[in-house]
């Protein structure tokens, strides 16, 4: 299969290109190709002619996003819509890497694939939910697949944060404990494209780790899991006030997984553990 993916450099791009290594594929980051230029996508597609682009290209800094919104418009929102456009022209599938700021996260319990999504209350959500929009309009042969709370070798994450200020010998470290998600490791995100990919399903997935946490119980979990003895402090989201209000719950229940029967997520607390194993 050729494959395109777009956001290559980036921390779940090159996961997928490590995991998909074994089919032919074109890698693109930012300085290669930029997804918001219409005419430059288009014409990608139609001399490379992918079976499939998988786009992991994003703005994904969601305080700057909050600043920077033309920015955050063009490449999570228009990009999209460039893709899709581009893709329905050739006849490419379209597989698009969401988040789970496109939903509000202040219920009571995870949000599934048949849950109404809004844009939730940050530019960076409202964005990533006009991209699954024009996506869904413009190219039916598509997957959008949302993840949450995500960390792996390639990219500045909570995991590589907490390691990081555990070495600079602090007497305690605060972690916000009133907001529950699942955390979720490149590695697994990728082999459940990879096992998408192997079937014809159209829409939504949902594909976080199972299992949920407070940022506090990850923080924990990292210490403990890597043998580092550190002083973690529960505190609340009004002790860290940022530009962009984060979710109270970004939870994701992945329903379509169980409808079209393939492998489950593991669990966030084993994969934790094989990633500080193997990666750190």
């Amino acid at each position: 299969m050729k494959i395109w993916i777009a956001g290559a450099s980036g921390m779940l791009g090159s996961e997928l290109a490590s995991k998909l290594s074994s089919h032919d594929l074109l890698l693109t980051g930012r300085s290669d190709l930029d997804i918001s230029n219409e005419n430059a996508v288009l014409n990608f597609c139609k001399q490379n002619k992918p079976d499939t682009v998988i786009n992991s290209a994003a703005f994904t800094n969601v305080d700057a996003c909050e600043t920077e919104k033309e920015v955050a418009w063009r490449v999570n929102a228009w990009g999209c819509r460039n893709l899709a456009l581009a893709c329905n022209t050739v006849g490419t599938r379209l597989v698009n890497i969401s988040t789970d700021y496109v939903f509000e996260g202040d219920g009571s319990r995870p949000y599934h694939e048949f849950d109404i999504a809004n844009g939730g209350q940050t530019v960076y959500g409202q964005t990533k939910f006009a991209g699954e929009q024009f996506i869904r309009q413009l190219c039916p042969n598509h997957l959008i697949v949302r993840v949450a709370w995500l960390y792996g070798p390639n990219g500045k994450n909570f995991v590589n944060t907490m390691l990081s200020l555990a070495a600079k010998n602090l007497s305690e470290i605060k972690v916000v404990n009133d907001q529950i998600g699942n955390p979720t490791s490149t590695a697994a995100v990728a082999n459940l494209i990879d096992n998408l990919l192997n079937t014809d399903y159209r829409g939504i997935v949902h594909g976080t780790c199972e299992g949920s946490a407070t940022w506090y119980d990850f923080a924990k979990a990292i210490f403990e899991l890597s043998g580092v003895p550190q002083n973690v402090i529960p505190c609340t989201s009004k002790e860290f006030v940022h530009p962009a209000p984060r979710p109270r719950n970004s939870r994701l229940e992945k329903r379509v997984i169980r409808l079209l029967r393939l492998q489950s997520m593991p669990e966030w607390k084993e994969e934790l553990a094989n990633y500080l194993r193997t990666s750190i």
